[in-house]
């Protein structure tokens, strides 16, 4: 085994750019757009680490999260082994090791480290893998110099939605990190501005009648290969829920005692309340009988403070029990789907609430919220507020393929249609989620009872 040599990290690398669009013009890059997009989604990873400690970088505080240094390492693996290795003739690989040392769970590729123990590799050190980072950020300029192939250039897009989702992990990870530190430090300053806003509008509900409809990705546009193929649902007529719930209409679950009844809930739900110990959800804390608080990105802040905000870090279990007992029930995805097909514009353009468009650099940009706000009304009164952006949107939908679905063929196969057995369908980005990474079409999916991601509840109905 070739030993990996690391340096003191001195963080050079995360204060000054990771590749820059403006000192590569050159007519000769083939595909501009996708360099532009390469350059943005790059740099974006390591802002996201600026307010880190190589300490912060190494932890590893819940099983379904990995280091802030194993993210930084394995988006640059995914370009490595998926583009470089096969289109960049005469690539020499940054170290051997790293092939299988920085693999996820590409079977087919390798063996790889389990993911228990990411936290256990001290090294290589930050700073090595920073370098790690510019090694192929410098072989991927020398790639753009030259036609690329279609293939290449399909593949440097998913590596760059890929790395997105590993941003959004990212903030995932080091937040539930800091909320296991006994001291719950903050990664951003300004809690207060969360707790800025009009109040929630009252509850609605808007109704869409039943009917045939086609649902799934369809364009020239990037798409996961779980979008597809579109196809054809029948609907009954239904409602979607105005807004997201609130922290506050939760809060009224809790004091009616929801985590106590056990006739609202599922069965592996109610077997998770009590294995658990859940009361509240995640981050929400209190001593005694004292009044609820919520840990945020941005620190501690009353719950009274939050009570029009969206509820945050519930479980799939906890979404179902709320509607429950709110005698309602959660959206199918497909539901979800044609009611934010019919909403007005784009998810950027509706300016919703999500981490793209702000770097952590200090320059005097208006701060991202990193925690989802309350309704702002963006949305108009005749369409559902809150369909994008702020929390992931639990369905009642089970992740599987649509009909005729079939993985890319390859190692890549393994990146979405592997985990088609239970889970739950997610919809709609989060607050901390890049803008340009979500659609309408998008599906995300995580196991019913995970919590760390940010995750909350839209209610539905049938139509009388």
């Amino acid at each position: 085994m070739m030993p990996i040599q690391d340096s003191a990290p001195t963080f050079a690398a995360i204060d000054s750019p990771a590749v820059d669009a403006s000192a590569h013009q050159s007519d000769s890059y083939s595909g501009s757009d996708v360099f532009r997009q390469f350059c943005r989604v790059r740099q974006q990873s390591l802002s996201l680490c600026r307010p880190l400690s190589a300490e912060d970088m190494m932890v590893q505080s819940c099983p379904e999260a990995s280091p802030a240094k194993w993210h930084l390492a394995h988006t640059t693996w995914f370009f490595e082994t998926f583009v470089l290795s096969e289109f960049l003739p005469g690539y020499q690989a940054f170290h051997p090791d790293f092939h299988w040392l920085f693999n996820s769970y590409y079977n087919a590729l390798s063996a790889q480290p389990e993911k228990k123990l990411r936290a256990s590799f001290s090294r290589p050190a930050v700073e090595a893998i920073l370098a790690y980072r510019r090694h192929v950020e410098d072989a991927m300029i020398r790639l753009f110099d030259h036609e690329i192939p279609e293939e290449a250039e399909r593949r440097i897009v998913l590596g760059l939605h890929h790395e997105q989702q590993h941003q959004e992990l990212l903030c995932y990870d080091i937040k539930n990190a800091f909320w296991s530190n006994p001291l719950h430090p903050s990664y951003a300053e300004g809690v207060e501005m969360l707790t800025v806003g009009a109040a929630a509008q009252p509850l609605g509900f808007v109704s869409y009648e039943g009917g045939l409809f086609d649902i799934g990705y369809e364009g020239e546009a990037f798409s996961f290969d779980n979008e597809s193929p579109r196809h054809t649902e029948f609907l009954q007529s239904f409602q979607l829920g105005s807004r997201l719930i609130t922290c506050g209409e939760y809060l009224s679950f809790m004091q009616d005692g929801g985590y106590e009844r056990p006739e609202l809930w599922l069965s592996d739900g109610w077997d998770a309340v009590k294995s658990q110990g859940w009361q509240a959800p995640l981050y929400w804390h209190r001593e005694g009988d004292a009044e609820w608080n919520i840990f945020t990105m941005r620190g501690n802040a009353a719950a009274a403070a939050l009570q029009e905000t969206p509820v945050c870090h519930v479980s799939y279990y906890e979404a179902d029990a709320f509607a429950h007992w709110s005698g309602k029930r959660l959206p199918t995805e497909a539901e979800w789907e044609i009611a934010a097909t019919r909403s007005a514009g784009s998810p950027f353009a509706l300016g919703c609430n999500f981490l793209e468009g702000h770097q952590f650099d200090g320059k005097g940009e208006e701060p991202v919220a990193l925690h989802p706000l309350a309704a702002s009304g963006h949305a108009g009164g005749s369409a559902p507020q809150q369909l994008f952006g702020d929390v992931w949107e639990w369905t009642r939908s089970p992740y599987i393929g649509y009909p005729g679905y079939r993985p890319v063929s390859g190692a890549l196969g393994e990146y979405n249609g592997k985990f088609m057995s239970s889970q739950m369908v997610l919809r709609g980005g989060s607050a901390v989620t890049p803008a340009s990474h979500i659609r309408t079409t998008y599906r995300n999916f995580f196991s019913p009872a995970t919590r760390w991601q940010f995750a909350g509840i839209r209610l539905a109905d049938d139509c009388a």
